[in-house]
């Protein structure tokens, strides 16, 4: 069977898989520091300020958000209400939000199975380990103080080059910024860790997502086993936070993309917002997962019709000090390119995204 035909059968086969539709309303999510904050630290720079908590002594490397995830507005709980629901009018009672509440969660659940048979039909270009996985995002992030307000910067543009080589590294690829409110605008500086790093979850080379269990269970129990958990998140949003990361920033073949949403849809807590809008100005279906605890809340926004990953957002729903009742956005990233280069600083004018 040739390629084409292999992946038709994957499609049919995702097609045919039971939706998880158990999933409960669980609340969880907690607000990860941005790259620039680690590179800052990288580099002896004063840390940017964490908008919900202080970095952990020592965070994860998150090589895919170089400054984005947060916020959307109150809007976002009047936009999950918009899911087509039966009903009467007034007040829900208990047993009427437990009931919204699961229809939320299955709604979630047959999107991301949507979006798999989606990710199966797409091309990617296998990458080799001599080679770079280049992202482009524009990328709007919090400019405020830790203890004061929220203050959203100007959009602007990060470019990653991340190596693919599977030897511990310490340098693990090249960043730059350019536009306003960029950190250090059109110079390319490395991205680089304390200790030498592999290929795996804090270097995720094309070859290592290669090698990854294509059956969503499996995936999900290795994912839950590796994952760093950051104090005061549960393991649970610690994966939910990996596999964003994942699907947004690297490149993978198809088969392991939709394992990776097949996997995302087993976690609880996981809801569909019919409408949102990242943050260059493109509408799309948004996957959301919201902890309580934090006070956080994650959103991955994928096109309507193509299903493809548009970009991500993170709130804050609440802080008492800074007078927050409502979800507040801390950021937004768009992305615009993925392609494989053969040296950073290269720009590629194709993409496979």
């Amino acid at each position: 069977m040739n390629a084409d035909g292999r992946r038709t059968e994957d499609a049919l086969e995702l097609l045919s898989a039971p939706a998880e539709w158990d999933l409960p309303p669980g609340r969880h999510l907690h607000y990860k520091d941005v790259l620039m904050q680690q590179i800052d630290q990288d580099l002896g720079h004063a840390p940017a300020a964490a908008p919900v908590s202080a970095p952990t002594p020592a965070p994860r490397r998150r090589l895919t958000r170089p400054a984005f995830l947060v916020p959307l507005a109150s809007t976002v709980l009047a936009g999950a209400l918009a899911l087509t629901l039966t009903g009467t009018g007034g007040s829900p009672a208990p047993a009427d939000r437990a009931a919204t509440g699961s229809a939320h969660a299955q709604s979630a659940s047959l999107t991301l199975h949507r979006i798999a048979v989606a990710a199966m039909a797409s091309d990617v270009t296998p990458v080799r380990d001599d080679q770079f996985v280049y992202v482009r995002n524009l990328t709007v992030s919090n400019k405020g103080t830790f203890e004061g307000p929220v203050k959203l910067g100007a959009p602007h543009t990060v470019e990653t080059w991340i190596l693919q080589d599977p030897r511990p590294r310490k340098t693990l690829g090249w960043m730059r910024e350019s536009g306003k409110d960029a950190v250090m605008p059109g110079e390319t500086i490395p991205i680089e860790s304390t200790d030498a790093v592999p290929a795996g979850i804090d270097h995720p080379t094309y070859t290592w997502l290669s090698s990854l269990p294509t059956d969503p269970d499996a995936l999900l129990a290795l994912l839950r086993r590796d994952v760093r958990v950051s104090d005061g998140e549960s393991r649970e949003q610690a994966v939910f936070s990996l596999i964003g990361d994942l699907l947004s920033q690297t490149l993978m073949p198809p088969r392991n993309t939709a394992a990776l949403y097949k996997a995302a849809a087993r976690i609880p807590g996981v809801k569909e917002i019919p409408d949102a809008v990242d943050v260059a100005g493109r509408h799309g279906i948004a996957i959301t997962r919201e902890d309580a605890s934090s006070a956080t809340r994650d959103e991955w926004i994928f096109d309507k019709r193509s299903l493809a990953f548009l970009g991500a957002r993170g709130f804050i729903t609440h802080d008492k000090q800074k007078g927050i009742t409502t979800d507040t956005l801390m950021g937004s990233t768009a992305v615009l390119q993925r392609a494989v280069v053969d040296r950073h600083g290269e720009e590629s004018a194709g993409a496979d995204s």
